[in-house]
């Protein structure tokens, strides 16, 4: 082979090396909790605020969702998607029109805890530190985010999806 010839396999196999890796990349899981903790992982319907737990992260993004359900987003309290998780789901996607479509006050039981997030059904996530999407924001968070920074780190009290 020529220079040239042995230049353009090594792009080209370079290139498969990337593809590779950008399917075999796997989505974020929840990590592990310590020795000894028992994380919960919680789904909850904006529509009408019913909340139900499952035992794993796996569960509560893939069981028990109704037909035609979609989930929005899912937050948790640990960094890199660990500890805790509330996955948020309504009946549609989100539109990017600029305004948010769907808003979430938090329970007493999640709010200032959020460290990681994950927006699902074409939302961007942004989060508040107060109730009624009051204070300033944060965001939009519009892909995995496994540190969602020190300005709402344990800080969020709603959330916006739009």
């Amino acid at each position: 082979m020529t220079r040239r010839t042995i230049g353009r396999v090594l792009v080209a196999l370079a290139g498969v090396g990337v593809l590779t890796l950008a399917v075999a990349a796997p989505t974020a899981t929840a990590a592990p909790v310590a020795t000894g903790e028992k994380a919960t992982h919680c789904t909850l319907d904006v529509r009408t605020g019913a909340q139900q737990c499952y035992a794993t992260y796996e569960e509560a993004i893939t069981g028990k969702q109704r037909a035609g359900d979609i989930i929005q987003g899912t937050v948790f309290d640990g960094l890199d998607y660990g500890g805790d998780s509330l996955t948020v789901y309504g009946a549609e996607l989100c539109e990017k029109d600029g305004v948010i479509n769907f808003q979430l006050d938090l329970g007493d039981d999640w709010k200032h805890r959020i460290s990681s997030v994950q927006p699902w059904g074409n939302c961007w996530l942004w989060l508040y530190p107060e109730p009624g999407l009051g204070g300033d924001r944060d965001g939009p968070f519009d892909e995995n985010t496994p540190n969602v920074g020190s300005f709402m780190d344990n800080r969020t009290q709603s959330i916006g999806f739009s």
